[in-house]
């Protein structure tokens, strides 16, 4: 608290406050003082409580700062921190009231100095992915007879990983390629291994492992020429690098990332004993199935011995079935030929009672054929007398048959028939047709007197 002078000073000395009031206004003065701010060290005592919120403490050489993660905000976090990592958290300066103590709120937190290189994982892993380099996974052998191991000798996951595969599937050979995991070059040296793993083709299944560490020393894992080697590989590939929480290109190109190389190793190996069990298991189904098949076929065999201990009874049974069935068979074919025989009789009776009918029926039909055939003759030269009638009144009507005897047929110039001379006057033009061909003249003198007709003609 500040004052302009002593005496205020003296003043709020006087006063008297309690230790919670105190430490709230101190936390209240913090959050108003400090907004969000970065701050880097390297982590030491990290702690995951029950709760899911994290707890450490974030140091450099001179000072360290308690610091809280709480649950909601380190699920987004793409890393669990270890102690040891150098991290940058984006935080607000608080107080942790019950104790008195001043610590980080942490909103977010990531490695710290690696952006560099985490921007160029992510644009290499975007590439490869849209180049489709990481589609196409293959299938694990059931069952490897022989399991390469591509690590460092110096590796201290190589005697994990060892253990597990003696352990897991002793019956398999296993065969290490030393390669710098590491470093300056090693990169382009596990790529190479890995082409050599190929040529040689002497394993079932490879695995890449190391232990883990910091981004930098993971980086050969995070480089193209692994990870198309990996895919380029003869045989698949499964990449257990560093703990669950570090993720590397390598393990987008494998055909089975394992969290751990411990774990590569349980993918790689089948359990011995699971795999023994399991045919100890398959065996006494086995056992059980042909016993209840034996069961059941005794037990049919002691039904047909039964049965057989008097073979006469079951033979008596079927005689006596047969005789019953040829008696009946016999009963149904004389009342059958009986119902044949009678229904013969009837129809030889019916055709007797119309024979007579039909006879009469064809003399008349004689008849009426006879005075059909007469009629008809009668009528067809009747008819054509008729016929020849009207053709000689239609002769006699036809219009060319006049024009033939010496008249002609006079149009105007509308081309109407001219009928009365009254109807023209001097100069009209006249159109003349004959029996053959036509010509044209022009009315000098019309004359509407009565001249002389022709006697009408009487159709014969």
């Amino acid at each position: 608290m500040e004052s302009g002078s002593v005496d205020e000073d003296l003043g709020l000395a006087r006063e008297s406050v309690t230790v919670s009031l105190l430490n709230r206004a101190v936390a209240g003065l913090l959050s108003r003082s400090f907004r969000l701010v970065r701050v880097h060290g390297e982590v030491a005592n990290f702690t995951r409580a029950a709760s899911g919120h994290w707890y450490f403490t974030l140091k450099d050489d001179r000072a360290q700062v308690r610091c809280a993660m709480f649950r909601g905000r380190n699920q987004l976090s793409d890393f669990a921190p270890r102690d040891g990592d150098g991290v940058e958290v984006l935080a607000q300066v608080g107080l942790y009231e019950p104790r008195g103590e001043y610590q980080l709120t942490v909103e977010a937190v990531r490695r710290s100095g690696l952006g560099q290189l985490y921007e160029r994982f992510l644009q290499l892993k975007s590439r490869l992915q849209a180049e489709g380099l990481f589609d196409g996974k293959r299938p694990l052998p059931a069952c490897p007879l022989a399991i390469g191991v591509v690590t460092s000798l110096q590796a201290a996951a190589l005697r994990d990983v060892l253990t597990t595969l003696a352990r897991r599937s002793p019956h398999a050979s296993v065969i290490v390629y030393p390669v710098p995991v590491q470093g300056e070059g090693a990169g382009e040296r596990i790529a190479a291994m890995l082409q050599t793993v190929s040529r040689r083709d002497e394993v079932d299944v490879v695995l890449l492992v190391r232990g883990g560490g910091s981004i930098e020393d993971l980086w050969a894992f995070n480089e193209e020429a692994v990870a198309r080697a990996i895919r380029a590989s003869a045989v698949p590939v499964i990449v257990g690098v560093g703990h669950e929480s570090d993720v590397t290109i390598a393990d987008f190109a494998a055909d089975l990332r394992a969290p751990t190389p411990t774990a590569a190793a349980e993918m790689a190996a089948p359990d011995r004993a699971a795999l023994l069990q399991a045919v100890a298991d398959r065996l006494a189904q086995l056992r059980r199935v042909g016993r209840s098949r034996l069961q059941q076929a005794q037990q049919h065999l002691d039904y047909c011995q039964r049965a057989l201990a008097s073979p006469r009874a079951p033979l008596q049974a079927l005689s006596a079935r047969v005789h019953a069935l040829a008696l009946r068979a016999g009963h149904a074919l004389s009342r059958h030929v009986v119902g044949l025989r009678r229904r013969r009789e009837d129809l030889a009776s019916r055709v007797q009672r119309v024979a007579p009918r039909i006879e009469s029926r064809q003399h008349l039909l004689q008849r009426r054929a006879s005075a059909l055939a007469s009629g008809a003759g009668q009528l067809l030269h009747k008819r054509q007398a008729r016929l020849q009638t009207l053709a000689a009144r239609l002769q006699a009507l036809d219009p060319h048959a006049v024009l033939a005897r010496g008249y002609a047929l006079a149009t105007d110039a509308d081309g109407r028939v001219v009928t009365d001379a009254a109807r023209l006057a001097t100069g009209d033009l006249l159109r003349l047709r004959f029996a053959r061909g036509g010509a044209r003249t022009r009315v000098e003198q019309a004359d509407a007197g009565g001249d002389e007709r022709p006697p009408p003609r009487t159709a014969g």
